[in-house]
């Protein structure tokens, strides 16, 4: 009986430990995810100055008050929740500049959202003003179904909406609703 009575003991605690074993996870994302709310931010940064350069020639600067990494969540981004000063310096090292009060970086997609006050200055100094203007860093396209308004040495074109590539070699207003040359 004695011995039995050890068998059964012995048995059990082997069921426990291998329950206890088998039961936990080697889930490491979990583990990091605790304490961690995904409605924060993983990172934050102020007085945020980025410069991109390629073979030792700078081929932008990002310049912001204040960026959060949202990179936690599943469908990722990074905010600029108090806008974005965005120098863009082509091959002759010309500038053209991007200002917007609010703008938003979709990771997944590479959709750049510009907001509020949105002005593009291009190298050959046209300018567009918009509301809203999104820009496809794939596709390299700029587009808006927003009002514009859009200033080239020759013209002042107002429409609801704007295409173009990010070279403005095909810039293109929509729906016009007013056109102005300018005398020079």
């Amino acid at each position: 009986m004695k011995i039995l009575n050890c068998y059964t003991v012995k048995s059990t605690v082997a069921v426990i430990a291998a329950t206890v074993l088998f039961s936990c996870q080697n889930n490491l994302s979990e583990v990091q995810k605790i304490g961690l709310s995904e409605n924060e931010p993983i990172g934050v940064a102020e007085n945020f100055n980025l410069k991109y350069t390629d073979s030792g020639r700078m081929t932008a600067n990002l310049i912001s008050p204040k960026m959060l990494d949202f990179s936690n969540r599943e469908f990722n981004f990074i905010e600029f929740p108090e806008g974005a000063h965005l120098d863009i310096y082509d091959e002759e090292n010309k500038k053209s500049t991007v200002v917007a009060d609010y703008a938003i970086v979709y990771n997944k997609t590479g959709i750049i959202d510009m907001q509020g006050n949105v002005v593009l200055n291009t190298a050959e100094q046209d300018t567009l003003f918009a509301e809203q203007l999104f820009y496809d860093q794939e596709k390299e396209w700029l587009f808006t179904n927003k009002p514009v308004t859009f200033k080239t040495k020759q013209d002042l074109i107002n429409g609801k909406g704007f295409d173009s590539n990010s070279k403005f070699t095909n810039a293109e207003v929509l729906e016009i609703d007013g056109s102005f040359t300018l005398d020079e």
